[in-house]
Formats: structure tokens, C-alpha cells, sequence
């Protein structure tokens, strides 16, 4: 049994029905999914604001099957992959993930755990406090709040965090 941390992201289509498919999807194994925030584009390309969500989710499945799950998903919203930090249906990402008392570290391309740029993201770490005041972040320097990260991260950046919903409603399958 393990538990992840996943990033859903949204800003083509159906912003809310492309991260309410995660929740439904991982409904099993959810602990807590956040609000629904609207973040500004990252990376650098022009394109809509995204609608965002962190969920927490425990489940018989290893690092590299949660990956599986978030690519299936994506795969699911029909995503295209045509310039990196792009528009799309939906993103997923592995944020961290601990088996039992002991996180996960990979340094594998296909798979960096934890996920290398969660520290700077407050359009993750906004949402995944939001769930769990408590939450801690693997970072080269060790263990650190999240809250503490948060209090790092230019406040511009936080303040485009923004809640436009309760959670997606939980539907289990």
C-alpha cells in the first residue's frame, strides 16, 4: 500500500468534468481531494488559466502505476502533447509518494519522485495545504513544511491561486 500525492490540471474544455474524471477515478483510494483553484499559466506560454486540484490517495499500486493511472487518464481527456507546458484537457502528476513511513526517491526520467519542481508550484502546494495542514515535501535540504514552502514562493504567485469551487463531488465506481 502506498500513498501519492497527484497534481490535476485543466484548461481546455470542460475545465471541472476533466478533474472530476480523476476524482471519480481514483474514488477507491481517495483520502482527500482540495477546492477547485484557478492558476495562471506556468512555463511561459500564453493560454488560458488552468483550474487546478491536489488529491491524496492511498491504494495497492507502486510509484510507477500511479504514473500509469495519470497517463491513462490523460490519455482518457484525449491530452495532446504538442509544446511542452502547453494548453491541455488535463494533466496529472506524481507529486510524492511514500510507502509506509519511507518516501520515495527516484531520479529515473520517466518518473522523478518527488516531483522535482513541487517546491516552487504553489498551484500544487495552495491545494495540498488546503487538505492536509500538516503536509511535508522531500526537498534536497530534507523534510519541510509545506507551509514553509509556501512562505518561499512570490506572493503574486500565491495570490493567482484562487478557489472557484468546493472539491468535485466523490462518486465511487
Amino acid at each position: 500500500m502506498t500513498r501519492a500525492v497527484l497534481s490535476a490540471g485543466s484548461n481546455v474544455g470542460d475545465r471541472l468534468a476533466h478533474l472530476t474524471s480523476v476524482v471519480d477515478r481514483v474514488a477507491d483510494d481517495l483520502v482527500a481531494v482540495s477546492p477547485v483553484y484557478s492558476t495562471p499559466p506556468w512555463g511561459g506560454v500564453e493560454q488560458d488559466d488552468f483550474y487546478n486540484i491536489t488529491l491524496i490517495v492511498d491504494g495497492d499500486r507502486g510509484p510507477y502505476d500511479w504514473l500509469a493511472l495519470g497517463a491513462e487518464l490523460e490519455q482518457d481527456a484525449d491530452r495532446t502533447r504538442e509544446v511542452r507546458w502547453g494548453p491541455r484537457t488535463l494533466d496529472v502528476d506524481v507529486i510524492t509518494v511514500s510507502d509506509g513511513d519511507d518516501v520515495v526517491r527516484s531520479d529515473d526520467p520517466q518518473l522523478l519522485l518527488p516531483h522535482p519542481r513541487a517546491a516552487e508550484r504553489a498551484f500544487v502546494l495552495v491545494p495540498w495545504l488546503a487538505i492536509d495542514p500538516a503536509a511535508t515535501l522531500w526537498t534536497p535540504a530534507g523534510f519541510e513544511a509545506v507551509a514553509d514552502l509556501i512562505e518561499r514562493i512570490d506572493p503574486a504567485d500565491i495570490a493567482g491561486v484562487v478557489p472557484v469551487t468546493d472539491p468535485p463531488p466523490v462518486r465511487s465506481r
